[in-house]
């Protein structure tokens, strides 16, 4: 019996042949935390007795979630991360650095094959790189970064078959929010999810980030993706690092295989308060919107400002709309700005951010007021979200969301394109 995507990467890391629902104890390439958890982390590293970390090259702090500090109480933790991090000889990604998400792909240590572990619930995110990697508690973290070990069950996989290809208007965001939309928050808990085809084969590598990034909201442990020479090409940029790309087997075992025909899909939105509260466009259009938030780590990249500016371009975000946008680096800051999207984009009434996880998490950046509707390409919308329970969030794509700035409601872009 072969094996699948995640089977194959948990034995090379535990030296043993691992199968789904057994237990290995794995080593980990990469541990990573940010500035919600790594004070937690850092406490219990201490408990611990711990003294060293692992490997000073394999770990990174980033303070990303409350950037720049809204406040003496997490100005004290943000000491507390880097003067750890100095202390014990690792990088620390400081305030306006970008997304913990974003930086580790551009850090070029996460590649096909890697085993890595975060204490974010969006560490999936790099499973779009071949890559398994998974969010882990506070606790766990510490463990990881005494031991450089972790022990896992070994995930059952769903296997997501993409056939067609996305029309025009229609984006990874849409893909993804379907999907989960189906199999639901629940659907895949503690599961792999694999996704193939030719949809899948269609994105671009930051496209593909975006659909690994929400596996957790179907409850999975990681979003996998093969390797292609889209892959390659863009861990390029970022190294020269060799790495061996893993592929599942065609006798591997699935818990379901799933298959989907995404040629025909139209703009997808999640409603409040739940990520799988997903409808097409068409049954939400119209709904007015106080304001509109592009970036996080599923659509900060260069990609999506690039497909915000070309709808906005030109255009005025509406006079009652609010529109903000968070770079999910600095590099893609940059880049954005050399190519003439910032412009482009402040032009039409936006304003920008920190690079950062920005408004998603409701720290500080865009807390929305009482009875105020928000589009957002954020990954969860659940009530209290950013930062006030009694506002609605709907999630969708970074056309849907600069459609929606520029009409002051729930619009279409395929009307803007």
């Amino acid at each position: 019996m072969g094996q699948t995507i995640i089977e194959k990467i948990l034995s090379n890391h535990s030296d043993r042949e691992a199968r789904a629902n057994e237990i290995v104890v794995a080593r980990v390439d990469y541990v990573m935390g940010q500035d919600g958890t790594s004070p937690l982390a850092i406490r219990a590293f201490q408990d611990m007795g711990g003294h060293e970390v692992f490997d000073q090259k394999k770990v990174a702090f980033v303070i990303d979630h409350s950037s720049p500090s809204p406040n003496e109480g997490v100005s004290a933790l943000h000491k507390l991360m880097r003067e750890f991090a100095r202390e014990k000889g690792f990088r620390l990604y400081d305030i306006g650095e970008g997304v913990c998400h974003q930086l580790l792909p551009e850090s070029g240590e996460v590649g096909p094959g890697s085993l890595v572990i975060g204490a974010d619930s969006h560490t999936c995110t790099y499973g779009a790189l071949n890559a398994f990697s998974t969010g882990v508690g506070s606790t766990d973290l510490a463990g990881g970064l005494i031991a450089g070990r972790m022990w896992f069950k070994v995930p059952e996989t769903i296997k997501f078959v993409c056939n067609g290809v996305l029309p025009p208007g229609v984006y990874a965001k849409d893909l993804i929010l379907y999907l989960i939309g189906d199999v639901t928050a629940d659907g895949a808990t503690y599961m792999a999810a694999e996704y193939v085809g030719e949809a899948i084969t269609a994105l671009s590598q930051e496209a593909r980030f975006t659909v690994s990034n929400m596996a957790i909201e179907m409850g999975a442990k990681a979003g996998l993706m093969e390797a292609d020479e889209k892959t390659l090409d863009w861990l390029r940029k970022f190294t020269d690092r060799e790495f061996t790309p893993v592929t599942a087997d065609a006798d591997a075992a699935y818990a379901r295989v799933l298959e989907y025909d995404v040629s025909k899909l139209e703009p997808q939105v999640a409603k409040p308060h739940r990520v799988d509260n997903v409808a097409p466009l068409s049954e939400v259009a119209g709904r007015p919107v106080q304001q509109a938030v592009i970036g996080t780590c599923t659509n900060g990249r260069l990609e999506d400002l690039c497909i915000a500016a070309g709808i906005l371009g030109g255009r005025k975000v509406h006079r009652d709309t609010r529109l903000i946008i968070a770079p999910a680096s600095r590099r893609v800051f940059l880049d954005a700005m050399a190519e003439g999207l910032i412009r482009s984009l402040v032009e039409a009434g936006a304003t920008l951010v920190t690079p950062g996880c920005g408004p998603c998490v409701g720290t500080h950046n865009g807390v929305p007021s009482d009875g105020e509707t928000v589009i957002s390409t954020a990954n969860r919308n659940f009530k209290g979200r950013m930062g006030n329970s009694k506002a609605e969030i709907y999630l969708a794509s970074p056309a849907t969301v600069a459609a929606s700035a520029i009409a002051g409601r729930i619009a279409d872009p395929r009307e803007y394109l």
